[in-house]
C-alpha cells in the first residue's frame, strides 16, 4: 500500500477519508470539562474575591500565551522557532496546564484536523460545520472516529521522549499540584478560580474561537485576507478575540501560513504570542524563527482582501503595547 504524505506527521493512503465517520461520546473528556464547567458556573460565584479573580486572570494569561499558543502550538506542533530544550519542556508543560489534552493528543487532533480541512471534503466535526450548540457538545464532550483514518506518526524525538509521554498520561492530574499550591495560599476561592474557572474558560474559549474561525455565517470574505484553493475549509479571523486568544484568532492568516511563528500579520492584528517569541529572541532563547517571508510560496494561496481584518480598538491597544514592550 502506497502512502501519500499529508503533513509531517499525517500519512494518508488511497482509502483515507476525512469525511466518513461518526461522532462518539467520550466519557472521560465529557466528565472532565462538564464537571469543571458546573463548578465554574455554580460554585465560583459563591467564592468570588477580587484577589481570586486576579489569580484567574494571571494564570489564564500565562498558560494560554506561554503555554498553549507559544509552547504547544507554535513550538511543539509547528516547530516555527527553535529554543533550548528546557524552555520547550517548560512551555509545553504550561500548555498542558490549560487543561485541554496532553501534548501528543493535542498534536494528533491538530494535525488530523489540519489534514482534513485541506482536503476537498471534510467531516462536520473536523470543520465545525454544525450549529453552535451541536458543535459545542461535539467538540467538548465527544470525538470523531473516521472509518478510514490516516496514520499519525510523530517524529522520533516525540515518540521516544519520556517526559512528553508522562505529560500525556497525566495531563488531567497536573492540575493537582497547582491546585494544592493555590489552596494553601488562598483557600477554596483561589483553588476554584485558579483551576476550575481557568480551565473552563480556556477550553470553552478555545472551542468558541475555533467555531467562529471555521463556521461560515453567511459565507462572506470580510473576515478573510487569504483563500486556500482546493481546501474544504477556509479559516476566518475573529478580530474581537485577537488579544485574549494571544493572537490565535487571526486564523485566516494561520491557514495561509500554518508554519509561521507570527500569526497576527496585518495592521490592527495584535499577537501577544509573537511578542513573547520576540522577547525570547532578545534574550537569546529563540532562533531560526519562521515567518511568511522565510516560507516557500504557496501556489494555492490567493489574496482576497487587501485591507486586513483588524479593528480600531485592536490597533490602539497594539500600538500601546508595542511601544511599552518595544516589540513589533
Amino acid at each position: 500500500m502506497s502512502l501519500v504524505k499529508g503533513s509531517d506527521r499525517i500519512l494518508a493512503d488511497d482509502i483515507s477519508d476525512p469525511a466518513k465517520g461518526h461522532v462518539v461520546w467520550k466519557p472521560a473528556k465529557s466528565l472532565w470539562i462538564g464537571g469543571l464547567t458546573i463548578i465554574a458556573l455554580v460554585v465560583a460565584p459563591l467564592t468570588f474575591q477580587w484577589d481570586a479573580f486576579a489569580v484567574f486572570l494571571i494564570l489564564t494569561a500565562i498558560t494560554l500565551c506561554a503555554g498553549h499558543s507559544v509552547g504547544m502550538h507554535r513550538r511543539f506542533i509547528h516547530n516555527s522557532f527553535d529554543c533550548p530544550k528546557w524552555l520547550e519542556y517548560l512551555l509545553v508543560y504550561l500548555g498542558v496546564l490549560v487543561g485541554m489534552a496532553g501534548p501528543i493528543g493535542m498534536m494528533r487532533q491538530h494535525d488530523l484536523r489540519d489534514w482534513a480541512q485541506r482536503q476537498t471534503t471534510c467531516h462536520d466535526y473536523l470543520c465545525h460545520r454544525r450549529d453552535i450548540w451541536t458543535d459545542y457538545f461535539w467538540q467538548c464532550h465527544c470525538d470523531v472516529e473516521l472509518e478510514h483514518p490516516p496514520l499519525f506518526l510523530p517524529e522520533a524525538s516525540v515518540r521516544h521522549d519520556r517526559l512528553y509521554h508522562w505529560m500525556e498520561r497525566t495531563w488531567m492530574l497536573q492540575q493537582i499540584p497547582i491546585g494544592l499550591i493555590l489552596f494553601a495560599i488562598g483557600g477554596w476561592p483561589y483553588l476554584i478560580w485558579g483551576v476550575a474557572v481557568r480551565v473552563t474558560v480556556s477550553v470553552t474559549g478555545h472551542w468558541l474561537v475555533g467555531h467562529f474561525a471555521h463556521h461560515s455565517y453567511g459565507g462572506h470574505n470580510d473576515a478573510m485576507s487569504w483563500r486556500v484553493l482546493g481546501a474544504a475549509v477556509q479559516g476566518r479571523d475573529v478580530p474581537i478575540a485577537g488579544l485574549i486568544s494571544m493572537g490565535e484568532s487571526w486564523h485566516n492568516n494561520h491557514h495561509a501560513y500554518p508554519g509561521s511563528a507570527r500569526i497576527g500579520l496585518l495592521p490592527g492584528q495584535p499577537d501577544p504570542g509573537w511578542w513573547l517569541i520576540n522577547a525570547f529572541k532578545k534574550m537569546g532563547l529563540a532562533w531560526d524563527i519562521v515567518t511568511p517571508e522565510s516560507m516557500p510560496e504557496r501556489k494555492t494561496l490567493v489574496r482576497v482582501n487587501d485591507t486586513g481584518t483588524g479593528c480600531w480598538f485592536c490597533r490602539r491597544v497594539e500600538r500601546l503595547l508595542v511601544r511599552w514592550l518595544g516589540t513589533a
